[in-house]
């Protein structure tokens, strides 16, 4: 078995869900293939490299440069080496045809470390793919999206009246992402209602704080997880030493439209409760790794409830798979996302950066829950006649269960 914390930093394998708005995972630089200067231009003596090493592999290298020569000899308008490159770059990793490997420029990887740090602007929701439709992964807690009504699970059809069907998510997210205070249409079709219908959203400036919680009336313990970030594991940590310092033996944890974020902060979290013991299994091929995280399993003995829903993916995934696999939670709500593959991100020079999906993974037993998801232990639809009412019948169920043993 092998312990992730022990593992170098920048092989720490990190986990998300598609591309995003809201939030990706994120990494630390590591070994490079190609010379990248600080410009961000192909470095003097890799032309070469690449052609000796494409001819060895019986493939005919010297027609990209061909292609390179021709669009830059008879393009029309000015293009810039820069801008091929990014290109070229790009369609390297759209060639996986793989919505979780994705490539950054510098600006966009920015703005993945600023959104991990839970500080970013626009409407706060995560989009993917479904086909050739784009989707709404989960709209974060408070955010612009989610008080204009977004859900997960809506499609989105255009934006500001333009079409984005068949649109890549990175085109989808550069359409919807903007300043602070400007407005965004979004067109959605949403599974139960009839027709297409139109939601305004102005985007916000928006601090992201990973964890809250509450001690109910009721003395029940509530803590919302809503992505795993820098500062989860101590917020985390803090909430349950409040809890327990009052007494409480009985907890809630909603991790409904969590799509995920750093695999060191989930499996911390699951430390509190699994103490040693495999956390979550990796699949590369045929060979397979098992994870476990240490630390004091503060929680082993309260009675706990975990809330998800059709958002929770990746991460949120993964503490939940885990508590289920070992009987220490009752999972409570509708089936998850069902994100169950790995990523590594590299960052360059120039502040450009790539993430590509290097394994699967799987949950502490070996379950594999990619296009699948999590089936709850009791499932409760959350409808849209309910959200409209403000009823709220997953947390519902998850008072009865716990009343029920009181």
């Amino acid at each position: 078995m092998t312990n992730f914390s022990n593992l170098p930093l920048w092989q720490r394998i990190v986990f998300g869900t598609l591309a995003v708005f809201l939030v990706f995972t994120a990494g630390v630089s590591a070994g490079r293939l190609w010379d990248v200067s600080e410009s961000g231009s192909i470095s003097s003596g890799v032309t070469d490299r690449l052609r000796l090493f494409r001819a060895s592999e019986g493939l005919d290298f010297g027609q990209f440069w061909d292609v390179w020569d021709l669009t830059q000899e008879l393009y029309y308008r000015e293009i810039s080496d820069e801008k091929l490159f990014e290109g070229a770059v790009r369609g390297i990793v759209e060639a996986l045809e793989d919505p979780y490997s994705v490539y950054f420029s510098s600006d966009e990887a920015q703005e993945f470390n600023d959104e991990l740090d839970g500080t970013f602007s626009g409407i706060g929701a995560e989009i993917g793919k479904d086909n050739e439709y784009i989707t709404v992964i989960a709209p974060l807690a408070g955010s612009p999206a989610e008080q204009a009504g977004l859900r997960a699970g809506d499609y989105i059809l255009s934006v500001d009246r333009q079409d984005i069907i068949d649109w890549s998510v990175d085109e989808a997210v550069a359409k919807i992402r903007g300043e602070a205070g400007t407005t965004v249409v979004l067109t959605l079709a949403r599974a139960g209602t009839d027709g297409l219908f139109d939601v305004s959203i102005v985007r916000g400036e928006i601090q992201v704080s990973s964890v809250t919680w509450e001690i109910r009336d009721d003395g029940i313990g509530v803590i919302k997880i809503s992505m795993f970030n820098e500062d989860t594991t101590g917020l985390f940590r803090e909430a349950a030493r409040e809890i327990l310092a009052v007494g409480v033996d009985q907890v809630i944890i909603d991790l409904r439209n969590n799509p995920g974020g750093l695999l060191t902060e989930a499996m911390n979290i699951a430390g509190f409760w699994v103490n040693g013991a495999t956390v979550v299994q990796e699949k590369i091929g045929d060979e397979i790794k098992e994870f476990s995280v240490g630390g004091i399993a503060w929680l082993e003995e309260v009675q706990t409830v975990v809330l998800v829903d059709g958002g929770t993916a990746s991460g949120s995934e993964i503490l939940a798979g885990a508590l289920q696999d070992y009987g220490l939670a009752v999972i409570v709500g509708s089936q998850t996302y069902g994100k169950g593959s790995v990523q590594e991100y590299y960052e360059f020079n120039d502040g450009s950066a790539v993430k590509i999906t290097i394994a699967e993974w799987l949950t502490a037993k070996g379950r594999s829950i990619n296009n699948v998801g999590i089936t709850p232990d009791v499932p409760v639809e959350f409808t849209i006649e309910d959200y409209e009412a403000k009823l709220d019948p997953q947390m519902d169920e998850a008072l009865r269960i716990l009343a029920q043993t009181r």
